[in-house]
């Protein structure tokens, strides 16, 4: 090692002045970017010959030094970075990666943090959570097998995403004997592909991760190779950090800070554009306008805040503002709708089910949501649009959903914090997708609710009772529609006013063109829950019988109702006992095959987890059932 070695100045620096050094790589930009592409292309063991050739500097240069010879050790070089790559693979045991791992490194002229993501299709959802904070993407390629399906589906995703530093490393050049024609052809050939799907530019980069070339340095191997190696390419690549801050202000509200009574401030990431004392400000989606009157930081004051920067804002006006709400800047505020359209990266090994209701996550706030069956699936080496009802694992596709209320978001194309989002199982609390916001739909602008002089008090008064939903479910034969209509008749005797919605009558016409998939199960309970909600508008108590297997849409309809509305009734009858009855012949039918996706058969029932009533129909008659009902309804 010469002098003029870099590792050799910065190590000088550490010995000479450890504060002029640290103050040195305070300053220095920052580069993440993500490594992704096939199964076995590299990605690990070129992360490692990074981390190796860049001597570590992040991690290792403020420790204490050793000699130049122990540190450099040319003759230990390959041993130890085996021992690296090795450590780098911490799911070793399944001999494959499966999640994403995230490495800390930096050069003389900028610091990084790499994402090792897996090239596996079924872990296409864990490269997604890797591309969604990366500036830039290092797609690899192996040499010997060329561009892959799941080469297109990252490098489809990247641009989804929207990552525009695009680097392709051809990878392995050595087992190819470094051969310029087998480089220019597959180039070639992702180029006709990036092309299509929008990639505009990209850096073709020939390199082998084992062997070292063209990763720090030219590469001898490689003579007909004129460019720039590949980590000289990162440490130049130009990141406009300027971008964000020239858009208007926007920042959502991560909690309220009131330390003590005479502060009472709204904290949260500047999400673009910037702040400071005096500007004018609107609160989302109530329209609030005040003034800004402090921008308070960890180190004090500021007099200007920028996108990025983690900060609490103080207003000149008591507000209503809490967490999840966005302050923007007064003069250019932010869309407010419920319905979009959205691309959806799905991520769960169960398929999406349309209709079904989901947490969506966007920004701080948290909304319950509802996919609509897709318009199309993409498939990812053609760009065609094929037609589908559903999306499977890794599938992407474009799709509506309606939220339960009004949100603030951005398209995604403009910004990343205010239109990405992902949907949340309610049941398993899994991430089961990740979407972008395209736009908000024309109806959910043009159709706004229409006050009305009469509302559901009046309604209820005149009827002189309380609203409400007796929601019975259980398995088929467990006696719902048989207690149900004793609950009504008992009612009826009491000058109550009620309506009873039964499964079987309502699919001869409200529902007659629903089946029995999962997907038109969760339809047919959302549109038994719209009109039972109607009907407690109408001041009227509500009794269905269905047997809605799955509990997120009756936890879907409950959400529908006021609060202490909704009563779900669980008919517990065990399976032997329902089918052993099996009035109608169904169990019999799905027995023999005649009859498919037969709850309690071949399809599942979810049992309520806490419900407010639960009938055991083996132990009382349907009469003291039906009592014990009106009992909890009328005290």
């Amino acid at each position: 090692m010469t002098t003029q070695d870099p590792i050799y100045k910065t190590d000088a620096l550490i010995a000479e002045d450890i504060d002029a050094y640290l103050e040195t790589h305070q300053h220095k930009t920052m580069l993440r970017f993500i490594t992704c592409g096939s199964v076995d292309d590299g990605k690990s063991t070129l992360i490692g010959r990074l981390l190796y050739d860049s001597k570590m500097i992040f991690e290792d240069q403020l420790a204490a030094l050793e000699s130049d010879s122990k540190r450099v050790g040319t003759q230990g070089q390959e041993i130890d970075f085996a021992l690296l790559v090795d450590g780098l693979a911490a799911e070793r045991e399944q001999g494959i990666t499966i999640d994403v791992a995230y490495r800390f490194f930096a050069t003389e002229k900028r610091k990084f943090i790499v994402a090792d993501t897996p090239g596996h299709e079924q872990y296409t959802r864990n490269m997604v959570t890797g591309a969604s904070t990366a500036d830039l993407a290092v797609i690899l390629i192996d040499a010997r097998k060329g561009v892959l399906t799941q080469t297109r589906r990252h490098s489809y995703l990247v641009q989804l995403i929207g990552i525009r530093h695009i680097v392709l490393a051809v990878n392995k050049m050595d087992l190819v004997d470094y051969d310029q024609a087998k480089f220019d052809q597959i180039v070639a050939e992702y180029r006709e592909f990036a092309t299509s799907i929008g990639i505009q530019d990209f850096t073709a980069i020939p390199i082998s991760g084992f062997k070292g070339d063209n990763i720090t340095a030219h590469s001898e191997n490689m003579p007909w190779y004129t460019g720039t190696a590949l980590l000289p390419h990162l440490e130049a690549v130009e990141v406009d950090a300027t971008t964000d801050q020239a858009k208007p202000f926007r920042m959502p509200v991560q909690w309220v800070n009131r330390p003590n009574l005479d502060f009472r401030g709204f904290s949260g990431l500047v999400a673009s554009g910037t702040v400071k004392p005096g500007d004018q400000v609107r609160v989302l989606p109530s329209g609030k306008t005040s003034t800004v009157s402090r921008v308070v930081t960890m180190d004090g004051d500021r007099d200007l805040a920028v996108s990025g920067e983690a900060i609490t804002l103080t207003l000149t006006d008591e507000i209503d503002c809490s967490r999840g709400q966005v302050i923007v800047a007064a003069q250019s505020p932010l869309e407010v709708a419920d319905q979009f359209e959205s691309t959806l990266v799905w991520m769960d090994e169960a398929e999406m089910v349309p209709g079904r209701a989901y947490w969506l996550k966007v920004g701080t706030q948290t909304v319950s949501a509802t996919v609509h069956a897709p318009k199309y699936e993409v498939n990812v080496n053609t760009r065609e649009h094929l037609a589908t009802k559903t999306l499977d694992l890794n599938a992407i596709g474009v799709a509506n959903i309606t939220t339960d209320r009004e949100i603030p978001f951005a398209p995604y194309a403009e910004n990343r914090d205010l239109g990405g989002f992902i949907l949340i199982d309610k049941i398993t609390n899994h991430t089961v997708a990740a979407g972008m916001i395209h736009f908000a739909l024309r109806r959910a602008q043009n159709i706004h609710w229409q006050a009305t002089d009469i509302g559901r008090d009046h309604h209820a008064g005149m009827k002189n009772q309380k609203p409400a939903v007796l929601w019975l479910t259980g398995l088929s034969g467990s006696g719902k529609s048989t207690i149900g209509n004793i609950v009504e008749r008992k009612l009826a005797r009491m000058n109550r006013h009620t309506f009873l919605l039964d499964g079987d009558n309502v699919r001869h016409g409200l529902n007659k063109d629903l089946g029995f998939t999962e997907a038109d199960r969760v339809e047919n309970i959302r549109r038994v829950g719209e009109v039972a909600k109607l009907m407690t508008d109408a001041g009227l108590i509500v009794i269905t019988a269905f047997i809605s297997p799955f509990r997120s849409e009756r936890d879907m309809v409950r959400g529908m109702m006021q609060p202490g509305e909704f009563v779900e009734v669980f008919i517990d009858t065990p399976l032997e006992v329902a089918e052993g009855r099996d009035v109608k012949g169904l169990y019999a039918k799905a027995r023999s095959g005649q009859l498919k996706n037969f709850t309690g058969i071949d399809s599942p029932y979810e049992e309520p987890a806490s419900p407010e009533l639960r009938i055991d129909t083996t132990q009382m008659t349907v009469e003291e059932a039906a009592d014990l009902i009106i009992a909890r309804l009328i005290p």
